[in-house]
């Protein structure tokens, strides 16, 4: 089964742009299916799961998932600007350069001279496999370059939001099984914050935030594979494998919903996710 649990979050995590991308819905409705329908998952798994947590955990974990509302919006908006084949590897190698940073920086990773060595060098190939993928000539599907340029801007900052939502888990001793069910509580509960400040209630009756509530079931099964991959494969195999869903999305983009690009913009995007793929594992193996 380890290989399984392996693979479930790669094809999971993979599918979720494609699935998400189907549904004709704005960014905001596919936020709100996401959530709820991760919410509903962890309902029904708690059962199953011991939720030995403190009220400090609790509430970290809530941020954590709070945190990660903005970098799925992010994301969900450069679906929409950009296409998926495009949007997943750029935001996929920002999030390995910022998790790892912060591995480095705040919790002492990398501790040896040669670890930062290979280290850096990971987060060379992860610069140059983002700056690949993003190449772009008139006439494709990522648009002028201008809104092209804009997106890449916002990935950036909205991945911020992925990256807090990577760290907090590290600072606590609960196991990710324990903290699944309090992210998804501060994923709502932000989704319901930013509907009310953005006077957007409305979207909340809308089909299509319904019928994005498949996202947040399959987003739920690639979580609790990776948890069950980590715990019989361990953080490294676990991670460096999960990442194969940016191939997924990507080709799947390309292929399955016809996100056009020039030939140089097919090369540039194959060759970038060869090397996002070498820098996680890289960046991860060194841990």
């Amino acid at each position: 089964m380890n290989i399984v649990y392996m693979l479930i979050p790669a094809l999971a995590w993979g599918i979720l742009p494609l699935a998400v991308a189907k549904i004709n819905g704005k960014p905001i409705n596919q936020i709100i299916g996401t959530t709820v329908g991760t919410l509903i998952v962890a309902i029904i798994a708690l059962p199953f799961i011991k939720l030995n947590v403190d009220a400090k955990t609790f509430w970290l974990a809530a941020l954590a998932g709070a945190f990660w509302v903005i970098g799925q919006l992010g994301q969900y908006t450069g679906y929409a600007k950009v296409g998926v084949s495009e949007t997943m590897p750029i935001s996929t190698g920002l999030q390995l350069i910022g998790t790892s940073l912060v591995g480095v920086v705040i919790f002492g990773e990398w501790a040896t001279t040669s670890a930062k060595i290979w280290g850096f060098i990971g987060i060379a190939l992860l610069i140059i496999g983002a700056i690949l993928t993003s190449v772009s000539d008139t006439g494709t599907s990522e648009g002028s370059e201008s809104n092209q340029m804009g997106t890449i801007i916002m990935l950036i900052c909205t991945t911020l939001g992925f990256i807090v939502y990577n760290a907090i888990p590290k600072a606590l001793s609960a196991s990710g099984a324990a903290i699944f069910f309090p992210e998804s509580v501060g994923m709502v509960a932000a989704v319901l914050l930013y509907l009310l400040f953005t006077k957007q209630g409305k979207e909340l009756k809308e089909k299509s935030s319904w019928q994005s509530l498949l996202a947040g079931f399959i987003f739920s099964i690639a979580a609790l594979g990776y948890i069950m991959s980590v715990k019989d494969n361990g953080v490294n195999t676990a991670f460096v494998v999960s990442q194969l869903s940016v191939v997924i999305s990507t080709l799947g983009g390309m292929l399955f919903l016809h996100e056009e690009k020039s030939k140089k913009g097919y090369i540039f995007t194959l060759c970038g996710l060869v090397l996002i793929l070498a820098g996680a594992m890289l960046t991860t193996i060194m841990h």
